[in-house]
């Protein structure tokens, strides 16, 4: 299967039915007046999320999409039928956007969610709404109007209640298998996780939360280097991030500095993103000296200035990593009980996820403009179409 994260579809509505004229005839009934019925509406075309969804490959096979017209009228004052509203399933998680103005549309992010994206065109009328007292014949009617037909642009984000970031080969995939029953490829190499990943944690019989890895950033991913323009947007939906440092890199450079490239580039990328919760996450602890654990940690911390929580873990032996899932799931619990119960909590929310979304829009379309710039007008490959997944069941 292939994962896609953008689409462009074309939706027509229906066109409305037009309204009939007709006067009545029948044998001893004399001047039988107007009997012409009205037209059916148009169909409309509405987008429903759908869990059993995973990509919008089909999206590229299928790119248009048409309601059903409403009928015409009849005589005897008969309405001719409506057309039927079309349904498009989506994944969960999909942003809809006007593809000729970026006019954010709207979000389906749970399942069953439905957003109108083309409304269905009225009906005509026939000639018997225009009977009066000065018409007693009526020769008028109406056509039936137009649907809507617009052009949109699809992008899904993957939800998830915890995102992972880092720099290639930090870790995230080793955390995500230690945890979870995703099982993304894991290797001694840069990039080796080509396409997010999801893995369901489950911390006990009744407690349990999403993670999502990313492939890993390199300095300027926000500019459109590396992979990390592809999938950074997928870090917009989660409730916490973790951003995984590996304090022995191959290379034996400096962790803390290293943590510093992913900070500038998520500030880059998006100012609200960048203050998300963030918990700094210090991995391959196994690989460090006990007795200099606590001297590096207070190192990154005091380098980077860091006053959020900390947690040094080894996602290889798995040594803290039950205690960080501990720590997350009540954090995770308590954003997700205010999203349902608190409205003043859900609002701002709401409020920062559509900054963050025209913030994500904004730097992707700086990075496609130094992509042309760069690449003499290549189109700029800001989708996975080309990268083959393997989705693993418990």
């Amino acid at each position: 299967m292939k994962f896609v994260d953008e689409a462009e579809i074309i939706v027509e509505a229906g066109k409305g039915g037009n309204g009939c004229m007709n006067f009545h005839r029948e044998k001893f009934i004399e001047r039988g007046g107007p009997d012409g019925g009205d037209g059916g509406d148009g169909g409309s075309i509405y987008l429903v999320a759908d869990n059993g969804l995973n990509t919008l490959v089909d999206f590229r096979y299928q790119p248009r999409y048409r309601a059903q017209g409403g009928e015409s009228g009849r005589k005897g004052n008969s309405t001719g039928a409506t057309g039927v509203d079309l349904i498009v399933r989506v994944p969960v998680g999909t942003s809809i956007y006007e593809a000729d103005t970026q006019e954010f549309l709207g979000d389906l992010v749970t399942q069953g969610q439905r957003l109108l994206v083309a409304q269905g065109g009225r009906r005509g009328l026939g000639n018997t709404r225009f009977k009066s007292s000065i018409n007693r014949s009526p020769r008028k009617i109406t056509s039936g109007k137009p649907g809507e037909i617009r052009r949109l642009q699809l992008q899904l984000k993957v939800v998830a209640d915890v995102g992972l970031l880092g720099l290639p080969n930090a870790g995230k995939s080793s955390l995500i298998v230690a945890v979870s029953s995703a099982r993304p490829k894991v290797a001694d190499y840069p990039f080796t996780t080509l396409v997010p990943n999801l893995g369901v944690v489950r911390v006990d019989d009744d407690s349990s939360f999403v993670m999502a890895d990313i492939p890993g950033l390199i300095e300027g991913a926000s500019g459109g280097a590396g992979l990390g323009i592809r999938f950074l947007k997928h870090l917009a939906r989660t409730r916490v991030l973790l951003h995984l440092v590996d304090v022995a890199p191959i290379d034996q450079g400096d962790p803390a500095a290293a943590a510093a490239v992913i900070i500038r580039e998520l500030e880059q990328f998006s100012a609200v993103l960048a203050g998300r919760e963030r918990w700094l996450i210090l991995n391959k602890k196994d690989l460090i000296p006990e007795e200099q654990r606590s001297d590096l940690q207070e190192y990154i911390k005091n380098t980077l200035q860091w006053s959020g929580r900390i947690f040094f873990i080894s996602a290889v032996t798995r040594e803290g990593t039950r205690e960080l899932c501990e720590a997350l799931m009540p954090v995770v619990a308590e954003k997700n009980r205010l999203w349902i119960e608190d409205e003043e909590w859900r609002t701002a929310e709401t409020r920062l996820q559509e900054q963050m979304e025209y913030e994500i829009r904004q730097s992707v379309d700086r990075a496609r403009a130094l992509w042309r710039e760069r690449h003499q007008g290549e189109p700029f490959a800001d989708d996975d179409f080309d990268v083959e997944v393997e989705y693993v069941k418990e």
